[in-house]
C-alpha cells in the first residue's frame, strides 16, 4: 500500500529537478500523476519511463490560463478526478536590484507567484467535485528571509507563503487543504547556480547546521505527506526543510 493510493495529482515543473523527483515519488507511492513543464523533451522522457497507466505529461506554461485548463482537463479525463496539486514550477534570476531589468523582475513574479495563484484557481472546482483535496505550494526559505541578488525570487516566494494562508481560509469549506513547503539548499541545478553566484559558496554550505545539501527526494517525501490523508489536520501551515538554516546564525 502506498501513501497516495487512489490519489490523482497534478504537478507543475515536473521535467527536472525537484519536480521530477516529486513525479517519480508520487507514482511510487501509488498516485496517478499528470505533470507539466515547458521542457517537452525532458518531460516526455520522464513520463515514458513511468508508463501512461500511472503518468501523463502535458506542455504547461503556468502563466497561461489556457494551459492550466488543459492540464486540469487531462487529469480529470484520463484519471477521473483531481485530488492533489503541487505548485512546483519556478524560475530564479540572480541580480541585485540596481542591476536587474524590470522585465526580469516581472517574469519571476509571473511564473512563481501568478502561476501559483492560477493553479489554485484552476483546481478549486474539480477538487470540490472530488470531495476535497490538498494543494502544496513550493515556496522557499527565501519566503522567510532575503539574500543579496534574490529580490525577485524572494518577493515571489513571500507571495506564495501569503497566498497559501489566504487560500487555506477560503478553501477549507470545500475540504481543500493548502500548505506551503520551504526548502533550503537542495541539490538541483537551480540551487547550484545560486551557490555559484554567491560571493562565497563555501560560506553558504557552512550556514547549514546539517552541513550538506538535501537530495530532492527528501523534499518529495514531505510533499507526499502533505498530499496524503496523514496530514488531514494541517492547512495554512509552513513546512520548512532547510537543514537548519533558518534556526539562526552559527557560532
Amino acid at each position: 500500500m502506498g501513501r497516495l493510493d487512489g490519489k490523482v495529482a497534478l504537478i507543475t515543473g515536473g521535467a527536472r529537478g525537484m519536480g521530477k523527483s516529486h513525479v517519480r515519488h508520487f507514482v511510487a507511492e501509488g498516485a496517478r500523476v499528470v505533470f507539466g513543464d515547458v521542457l517537452d523533451d525532458k518531460g516526455e522522457y520522464v513520463a515514458a519511463g513511468l508508463g501512461e497507466q500511472a503518468c501523463r505529461y502535458i506542455h504547461h506554461d503556468v502563466t497561461s490560463e489556457e494551459d492550466w485548463a488543459a492540464a486540469v482537463r487531462l487529469a480529470t479525463e484520463a484519471f477521473g478526478r483531481l485530488d492533489v496539486l503541487v505548485n512546483n514550477a519556478g524560475i530564479l534570476t540572480f541580480a541585485r536590484i540596481a542591476d536587474m531589468p524590470l522585465a526580469d523582475f516581472r517574469r519571476v513574479l509571473e511564473v512563481n507567484a501568478v502561476g501559483c495563484w492560477l493553479g489554485m484557481k484552476a483546481v478549486t472546482g474539480p477538487m470540490t467535485e472530488s470531495g476535497g483535496g490538498s494543494i502544496v505550494n513550493i515556496s522557499s526559505i527565501e519566503g522567510f528571509t532575503g539574500a543579496d541578488g534574490l529580490s525577485a525570487y524572494s518577493a515571489s516566494k513571500f507571495a506564495v507563503r501569503g497566498m497559501t494562508k489566504v487560500a487555506a481560509r477560503e478553501l477549507a469549506r470545500f475540504g481543500i487543504r493548502v500548505n506551503s513547503v520551504h526548502p533550503g539548499g537542495v541539490l538541483t541545478r537551480m540551487i547550484v547556480e545560486v551557490a555559484d553566484a554567491r560571493t562565497d559558496g563555501e560560506a553558504f554550505l557552512k550556514s547549514m547546521p546539517l552541513g550538506r545539501f538535501a537530495e530532492p527526494v527528501e523534499i518529495s517525501r514531505l510533499v507526499a505527506y502533505l498530499a496524503s490523508d496523514e496530514s488531514s489536520y494541517s492547512t495554512g501551515s509552513e513546512f520548512i526543510a532547510d537543514g537548519g538554516i533558518l534556526a539562526g546564525p552559527g557560532y
